[in-house]
């Protein structure tokens, strides 16, 4: 019986021909860093593929990582994800193909792209309302901006590590309202916020905003990403100027990419707005919806605790990019954004731990015992899946990162 071919992927399977994320990956006996196409268990060197095949693609694929790919723009973009779609589907490629292939497990996956700058937004209504709740139980949960702009924060784009890499637990200030004075140490209310990621390809003029019509024209693809949170840190030092310490030590990203074409069956409406938006954020009569129905899941140590839905995001990537640029901000190949922490109107829906144990109140049971905050040694991990064409899921790369203790 002949062996079967990792071109032929179980029907049904996340990571298929409708999929095809991008990652960077080596192996222990090529170090060099490549750009490599996920398809099923395995890894397709793309470069060496184009190569042998002749492509014209060669040139932006064989790259260590994928801004030059990136920096191309939106029709090239399709066209190199026509010819991939191609090269692991055609029966005549299949030979060449296969040569190039590795097993997932045997390659080592890098960070993906050359991080240029680092926005964070705070777009879920429901997170907003809970994290509101918590910290102004007398008063409006949503600051009165809240609806009439994506708020957002300028973030250390030098510490987004990708999946896999431990976070070391951060060190700062911090002071409870009781204590007389702040204390330093370690973070003893260290958090994750489930996040959706985007990367930005093709660059925009400085000066010139990014209207919302031209969000595909500039934003490659999407990832799953953890935005750690020392929220300790953060209530101490936050006022006036925002997240700083709290935030800046670690930003985990998964090592694949997943192209907006490959999510077109995922568009979702968001959801319906109950106050006037301004011109430059309408997107009323957009052209494709502007939401993404993504399933995420939040595990820790194999655990699951909590599923958040990215549908539910009030303010949407395409509005996101537009507010980014709108006072003639420019973008730049490697840029990237995130949506703020995702979390949906159930407790298990939550995004956070701040979220789902009420800052700390209510206590969440794992198998290894309670946790209100993570605790040395924690693994969490990020998975999620989209509708995809003919009813098959389309899977985002995980993203995993493991606490370990201050030094």
């Amino acid at each position: 019986m002949p062996q079967q071919s990792p071109l032929d992927v179980p029907e049904g399977d996340p990571f298929g021909p409708h999929n095809l994320p991008y990652g960077v990956f080596s192996t222990a006996d090529e170090p060099r860093r490549r750009i490599g196409v996920r398809i099923g268990g395995h890894v397709l060197d793309a470069g060496a593929v184009a190569v042998a095949l002749g492509s014209p693609y060669a040139g932006v694929l064989l790259h260590p990582s994928l801004n030059p790919l990136l920096a191309a723009g939106r029709t090239t973009w399709h066209d190199v994800r026509r010819a991939l779609t191609a090269w692991v589907t055609d029966p005549g490629h299949r030979e060449t193909v296969e040569a190039h292939l590795l097993p997932l497990g045997e390659v080592t996956l890098h960070l993906p792209y050359e991080v240029a700058d680092y926005v964070d937004f705070y777009a879920s209504e429901h997170h907003a309302t809970n994290v509101g709740r918590m910290f102004r139980p007398d008063g409006d949960p949503l600051t009165p901006n809240w609806k009439h702009l994506p708020i957002g924060y300028h973030g250390r784009s030098g510490t987004i590590v990708v999946s896999g890499t431990d976070v070391v637990r951060p060190s700062g200030q911090r002071k409870a309202p009781a204590d007389a004075a702040p204390v330093f140490g370690p973070s003893v209310k260290l958090d994750i916020e489930a996040e959706v990621g985007f990367v930005v390809g093709a660059p925009s003029e400085q000066g010139r905003p990014v209207s919302l019509g031209e969000y595909r024209d500039h934003v490659f693809g999407l990832f799953l990403l953890n935005d750690w949170s020392a929220r300790d840190i953060q209530a101490w030092e936050y006022v006036p100027l925002g997240p700083f310490l709290g935030k800046s030590f670690a930003t985990s990203v998964s090592a694949w990419v997943t192209p907006l074409e490959a999510l077109d069956a995922a568009r979702v409406a968001t959801p319906a707005r109950d106050v006037p938006l301004l011109p430059y954020l309408d997107d009323s009569d957009a052209e494709e919806p502007g939401g993404y129905d993504l399933h995420i899941t939040v595990s820790i140590n194999g655990q699951e605790v909590a599923r958040p839905p990215f549908s539910t995001m009030y303010w949407s990537a395409a509005q996101q990019l537009a507010h980014m640029t709108v006072n003639g901000a420019s973008l730049r190949t490697g840029d990237v954004f995130g949506s703020g922490t995702v979390s949906g109107p159930e407790v298990g829906q939550r995004g956070s731990l701040l979220e789902l144990t009420w800052n700390g109140r209510d206590a969440i049971e794992l198998a290894d015992g309670k946790r209100t905050f993570l605790e040395d040694g924690d693994e969490v991990t990020l998975t999620a899946w989209a509708p995809g064409p003919d009813g098959v899921r389309v899977g985002l790369g995980e993203v995993t990162g493991r606490i370990v203790g201050a030094p």
